[in-house]
């Protein structure tokens, strides 16, 4: 049996339409990534509780991913399946519900996303019990610290014993433990967002412990340019919206506000299932990133117009197989590509 079976099933039928895309999308992050080059990955989406770490775990630890942009959601709720997962409810008819049973479900005190559910005492609770010290011992020491590495200093604190997921599945405690790059733009939409400014109204907690996305921005330049040295950063998108306009601008901020030289993104990749619409960020073709400076015409640029909660694995299983068998991976492009 081949060591390669996604990679193969990819590169045999494949062919046309999203599966090319996806095909090409995947054969041009293998060739940036043996050149030397890093990827930088935008999450928006609810990826976390879709159990995109599955995937995306070992890939950060197979050095396949350099940098990460995510919303406060996927942030927090990477950690929610880390301590809460065993309480998780699926709801695989949730399109025929009425009102009626989503206001049960509300009342046995679930939030629904979508299909599945985040149980509110086994993770909000329960999360809640470890951060709000931190915060608040943040706030006597007078220190300030960037939003994910209140979460990363956590999701390394949580004991063992209180997890319910498997460990090798949380990407952000693989993210931590490999100190990656990370930028959470907009975390103050998020549950944990809303829970910090409900104590900084009631005069708990100082909002100033928190840095702002200004300094993450601020911050991101110089990452950015480490990112970009040798072969270049590429750009690989999961949905629309800040997790992914927020990172995607430091190369033009580089160029036109800071007034210098930087290093245009080498690869850009988006998986959305936003149709292009007027002005809409999430459905804007690659091209009109060009007139804004954040690609050139010389990017290898892909959109996968599919669930990304579907391609997303696909391509990161694919990308494993590579890492783990150059030889088998390289024989099979050799056999399917022309």
């Amino acid at each position: 049996m081949t060591p390669v079976p996604t990679l193969e099933l990819v590169l045999r039928n494949f062919k046309n339409f999203n599966a090319r895309a996806t095909r090409d999308a995947l054969l041009a992050y293998v060739r940036h990534i043996e050149a030397g080059g890093r990827m930088f990955w935008a999450v928006a989406g609810a990826m976390s509780s879709a159990q995109l770490g599955i995937t995306l775990a070992p890939a950060i630890r197979a050095g396949l991913i350099h940098g990460l942009s995510v919303t406060g959601a996927n942030l927090e709720e990477s950690l929610f399946r880390l301590v809460a997962h065993e309480s998780y409810d699926d709801f695989p008819d949730y399109r025929y519900f009425t009102k009626k049973d989503d206001t049960r479900i509300l009342n046995e005190r679930k939030r629904r996303v979508t299909d599945t559910s985040i149980p509110e005492d086994e993770a909000f609770r329960a999360v809640e019990k470890f951060i709000v010290p931190m915060w608040k011992r943040a706030s006597d020491e007078n220190e300030r610290r960037f939003w994910h590495e209140y979460f990363y200093e956590l999701v390394q604190a949580v004991p063992t014993s209180l997890h319910q997921g498997p460990a090798d599945e949380c990407w952000l405690l693989a993210a931590a433990q490999a100190k990656l790059p990370i930028v959470v733009p907009g975390y103050e939409d998020s549950t944990f967002g809303n829970i910090f400014a409900s104590y900084v109204k009631l005069g708990e907690q100082g909002a100033g412990i928190v840095k702002s996305g200004v300094e993450y921005m601020a911050a991101f330049y110089d990452q950015y340019r480490e990112l970009s040295t040798g072969a270049g950063v590429g750009f690989f998108q999961i949905g629309g919206g800040i997790a992914g306009d927020f990172p995607i601008c430091v190369v033009p901020s580089i160029k036109y506000d800071l007034e210098q030289p930087v290093k245009p993104w080498a690869y850009f990749c988006q998986i959305s299932d936003s149709t292009t619409s007027y002005g809409s960020y999430s459905g804007a073709t690659p091209n009109e990133k060009i007139t804004w400076d954040k690609l050139t015409e010389d990017t290898p640029m892909f959109v996968i117009e599919s669930d990304a909660t579907i391609v997303a694995p696909l391509i990161l299983s694919a990308l494993l197989e590579c890492k783990a068998h150059p030889a088998e991976a390289k024989a099979l492009v050799k056999q399917y590509v022309t």
